[in-house]
């Protein structure tokens, strides 16, 4: 690949991790349907993804090499935000719907904007303020959009959901900012490897504590349903990811991403009913324009 497509090769990679991430919402519904505990899921997945990369480091021996510094940032402070995001995103896609979860994760990305120009030192254009802030009003016009809507949604359920929805965007837009600083530094694998080793550590030792350790699924179809979820959500997507972030800058890996929303909220609607109504389609619109004019921005500065 040409040098001159870096930014077009990261922006399709930040589409593909969204692509991804998108099978997330659909995958854990089903999962509650076969019994599944919310804070159980995230666990087993990025357990079973810990464990994939740990026995393939068996071979490549570097993947476990980490010097201090990288070690307190990335499986500390990353597995801090991975464990969040993992319990935060089931309690809010529970409580809020598919559509309504990943529409609350998608304020991230005028976070991640905003904390990439002092952490990072990326700069705070108005073009990339505004398409952040577009993604953002499509992906809420998403569930507002969404049957039966927020309206029909118990009050304590919405309080969850939105809660977790929000926590989920924080952990999000924190990882970002540091999958940004940390993969050009020591490489996708190992980056990911670290974080959702330490993740699963935390969660591992937190939900016992909390009265909430994670039982295992009881059926042969949710253990499917989980090896999905690793395999996918949790490996293919970081993977996609973090060399989105390798390519281009934080801020506009997460624009690319926020074509989660259109896919998750399309999977709803065809695999669980979750309709949309008239605003839900012009806010997926919002979030495929946005994401499109964040694409053609990117080819912009490869000419450059």
């Amino acid at each position: 690949m040409r040098p001159t497509h870096r930014h077009i090769a990261g922006y399709l990679f930040g589409l593909g991790a969204g692509a991804v991430w998108g099978t997330t919402g659909p995958l854990s519904t089903a999962l509650y349907a076969e019994g599944a505990a919310l804070t159980g899921i995230g666990f087993w997945r990025i357990l079973l993804g810990t464990l994939a990369f740990a026995a393939w480091g068996l071979v490549n021996r570097d993947l476990f090499r980490m010097d201090r510094r990288g070690m307190l940032l990335v499986g500390g402070l990353g597995g801090v935000l991975v464990a969040l995001f993992e319990v935060a995103y089931q309690f809010g896609i529970a409580g809020a719907g598919v559509a309504g979860a990943a529409a609350l994760l998608y304020l991230a990305p005028v976070g991640v904007a905003i904390l990439a120009r002092p952490i990072l030192g990326e700069r705070l254009t108005a073009l990339r303020l505004t398409l952040a802030s577009l993604v953002m009003v499509g992906a809420w016009l998403t569930v507002r959009g969404g049957h039966p809507g927020l309206s029909g949604v118990p009050v304590t359920s919405l309080v969850v959901g939105v809660t977790g929805g929000l926590l989920a965007a924080a952990s999000y837009a924190g990882t970002t900012v540091l999958a940004r600083w940390a993969v050009p530094k020591y490489g996708t694998f190992k980056v990911l490897f670290w974080e959702i080793a330490g993740g699963t550590l935390m969660l591992a030792v937190i939900l016992p504590l909390a009265g909430q350790a994670p039982l295992p699924p009881t059926t042969g179809a949710g253990w499917l349903f989980v090896l999905a979820l690793a395999a996918g959500p949790v490996v293919l997507a970081n993977v996609f990811f973090f060399n989105a972030v390798k390519r281009i800058d934080a801020a506009p890996t997460a624009i690319a991403a926020t074509i989660e929303p259109v896919v998750g909220a399309l999977l709803a609607l065809m695999l669980f009913d979750q309709r949309l109504q008239v605003l839900g389609w012009v806010g997926l619109a919002l979030v495929i324009f946005g994401v499109s004019a964040g694409y053609l921005r990117e080819a912009e500065e490869d000419r450059g």
